[in-house]
């Protein structure tokens, strides 16, 4: 993104007019994500931008999913036919984050982008830095995200590892201030997706000082989504865009505040030395 775009858009703690607004899988909640259907009625609660994964299937093709077992329960859309949905109504308004869930096919899904005219529109965010590295290579245009930490399963309100995964956030929490600016200058990064709970307020100075965007993710809590907000964070993906409209307006003091529940915990631990391994490289 260039730095005159990027200026405009900077916001201060509790300002929650420019908030990137992204929808997870278009509007998981309402709409089984990574649909059609899903990523209108996300557009329908007023989004900036929808998030859908894009996965390898077993046979080749580039397919819109988030896992194997996602794509086995139905048939998942192409990639091709999920960017062709994107270029007419009421699609074609909003931008696009293609969430690169395994490495290898950088050109193809360059190419994709290219060829149905939305590299402008578009996002590329993953885990895996060797990716990024391609696809500034491929599509110098193209902005691109690092998602953190690198996790093979979702974020879960796993009980019986809680008091693990509190030590592991904490350390966390503690390398990503300093990996915001690091990856950012050795990337030409645009944006960084960070799970919500390595969030804090060093985390978003860091973000303002290296000039990238900070979106957290994935936030279905209106009490830790305000909170967010008054943090200054640029962007905040959810699967219930209805959401949206009830935090901004209690950051910015027209209804009351909503306390945060319980926050959520990673369901295992394999790879949650990987970024602090990647620090060290």
């Amino acid at each position: 993104m260039a730095g005159g775009e990027k200026a405009d858009r900077a916001r201060r703690p509790g300002d929650a007019s420019r908030l990137r607004r992204v929808g997870h899988k278009g509007a998981d909640e309402i709409v089984h994500g990574n649909t059609i259907e899903s990523f209108q009625a996300a557009v329908e609660h007023g989004v900036d931008m929808i998030e859908f994964d894009v996965l390898r299937a077993r046979e080749g093709r580039l397919i819109v999913a988030h896992d194997y077992e996602d794509a086995l329960t139905r048939r998942p859309l192409t990639l091709s036919e999920a960017l062709d949905a994107f270029s007419e109504p009421p699609l074609d308004k909003v931008e696009i984050d293609c969430d690169l869930k395994l490495p290898g096919r950088e050109a193809e899904l360059a190419g994709a982008l290219q060829g149905h005219g939305l590299v402008e529109r578009a996002m590329v965010s993953t885990m895996e830095i060797e990716s990024l590295q391609k696809l500034r290579q491929l599509e110098p245009d193209l902005r691109l995200g690092w998602t953190f930490p690198k996790t093979r399963r979702d974020w879960t309100s796993h009980r019986s590892v809680v008091p693990i995964l509190k030590v592991a956030l904490a350390a966390m929490r503690r390398q990503f201030p300093k990996a915001i600016g690091e990856r950012t200058e050795r990337l030409g990064l645009s944006a960084i997706w960070a799970y919500h709970q390595v969030v804090t307020r060093r985390a978003v100075e860091a973000a303002r000082e290296a000039d990238v965007e900070l979106i957290a993710w994935t936030v279905d809590d209106l009490g830790r989504m305000t909170e967010l907000i008054e943090m200054g964070v640029e962007g905040i993906v959810s699967n219930d865009p209805r959401l949206f409209d009830r935090a901004e307006r209690a950051a910015a003091g027209t209804v009351p505040k909503p306390e945060p529940e319980e926050p959520d915990v990673m369901e295992d631990l394999d790879e949650e030395a990987e970024p602090a391994a990647e620090e060290r490289s």
